[in-house]
């Protein structure tokens, strides 16, 4: 009863993590409205780094580590904090937040590929062929208009969202690679951290403060959701998801992401449900359902996520 209860426990804690990272790019979204993007991942970052120190000062986790692992550690918040959240970010300004959320799912699809070049990770057919479905889901995606029709016209939005998921999978790689010794709530707490000060400079440049004052209770609300519970209780509950269940296990409620977008979108933001892009978002599931395969236990219990 106990180890059930212990599951039960666990799976909530991932339940709510994957709703947090969810709704994040509605609540980005929101805030677009009066934050450029800089300032946006400034407070974003400083307000989750925090919050990670406090949650790591009540667990009381190890936050020591070799001064050699600090270029890794620079390395991996320019690519999973600044660089990441740059380009989500500025792509929202663009295209929907129920697109974006269905296109970051097509993530795996790019690491399974990136792991077969530098990883030797080996190709078969189901792979192939969920790689394929994937593809044709994005297109379906970023082809759709609000009749439901394929037009083919290039927005930057898509080719930036695209990239982010991209460089979300170079930054597992590397993530995985690299080895860093630390607990995923201390790790994460450094690489926000640094990809706060790495913005920094850039807020100061477009004097982005000066925004703040212009933004609504509910704007406010968004921020400090992003960054309070999406950059830190949402990392913070994912990792106690994991001590208890298998990776693997977690990890098959990552399809509810991009579900959770979708509805968020449609309830907060008001956007048209477009039947292409639904379809293509769910074709997307389903072939990196078929990519993933096992390696969702090598993935998932080798990062912290840092996505949303």
């Amino acid at each position: 009863m106990r180890n059930m209860n212990a599951k039960l426990a666990a799976s909530l804690y991932a339940g709510m993590a994957i709703f947090f990272w969810g709704v994040s790019f509605v609540s980005a979204k929101v805030v677009l409205g009066k934050l450029d993007p800089f300032t946006l991942i400034v407070f974003r970052f400083g307000i989750g780094a925090v919050f990670l120190f406090a949650i790591i000062l009540l667990t009381r986790e190890k936050i020591l580590f070799s001064a050699r692992y600090l270029p890794h550690l620079f390395i991996l918040s320019i690519l999973g904090t600044f660089c990441h959240q740059l380009l989500q970010t500025t792509s929202l300004i663009f295209i929907d937040a129920s697109s974006a959320g269905w296109l970051i799912s097509v993530t795996p699809v790019f690491t399974v590929l990136l792991s077969m070049i530098f990883l030797h990770e080996k190709m078969n057919l189901g792979k192939a062929l969920g790689i394929i479905a994937a593809i044709t889901g994005v297109m379906m995606v970023t082809t759709a208009g609000s009749s439901g029709g394929w037009h083919f016209t290039f927005n930057i939005g898509f080719f930036l969202m695209l990239l982010s998921t991209l460089n979300w999978a170079v930054y597992t790689v590397l993530l995985k690679s690299l080895k860093i010794p630390l607990e995923p709530t201390a790790l994460t707490f450094y690489i926000t951290f640094i990809g706060f000060l790495v913005s920094l400079p850039f807020i100061i440049r477009n004097h982005g403060w000066e925004s703040l004052p212009g933004m609504t209770s509910i704007e406010w609300g968004h921020l400090i959701f992003l960054g309070v519970f999406v950059s830190g209780t949402g990392y913070w509950f994912w990792a106690k998801s994991l001590k208890v269940l298998q990776a693997s296990q977690a990890g098959v409620l990552l399809y509810l992401e991009p579900i959770v977008t979708f509805a968020a979108a449609i309830i907060i933001l008001h956007e048209k449900a477009v039947v292409t892009s639904i379809a293509g978002g769910l074709i997307i599931i389903a072939g990196v359902a078929v990519v993933n395969g096992n390696f969702f236990s090598r993935r998932i219990s080798s990062f912290p996520r840092i996505k949303k």
